[in-house]
């Protein structure tokens, strides 16, 4: 049986590769490019990023990295709605994209919420 504390992990890695895919779809032009380059970075930096979070040497600090992450996935978010919008290309792949950043953008906030709530009941208030 896999261990739950990476099936995140997993998913943030295979939502990174998605993007990637939207990436490739992006035309070769200025704001293609620009597009290309901010998805890229924005969507790969949460999986990294979670890779910290694992190590987090205190609830505190665990807090701080899920919220950086969760920063670069409402950046993510943002970034393909401006792709969908334009409309910059149509491809099914960017609409999966775009669900699945929503769900990782709940997943973290969720988590965030459940780790503050943690730490104002381990210290009474």
């Amino acid at each position: 049986m896999q261990n739950k504390k990476y099936d995140l992990e997993d998913r943030l890695v295979k939502f990174a590769c998605m993007c990637m895919d939207v990436c490739e779809l992006l035309p070769n032009n200025r704001t293609g490019q620009h597009l290309q380059y901010q998805l890229s970075r924005s969507s790969i930096a949460p999986a990294l990023l979670y890779g910290e979070v694992q190590a987090a040497e205190s609830k505190a600090d665990f807090i701080h990295k899920m919220k950086i992450a969760l920063k670069e996935l409402r950046e993510t978010r943002v970034n393909l709605r401006i792709i969908m919008e334009k409309p910059i290309v149509a491809n099914p792949k960017i609409d999966l994209a775009f669900n699945e950043v929503n769900e990782l953008i709940a997943i973290f906030t969720s988590s965030i919420e459940t780790a503050k709530k943690n730490i104002l009941l381990k210290s009474g208030k």
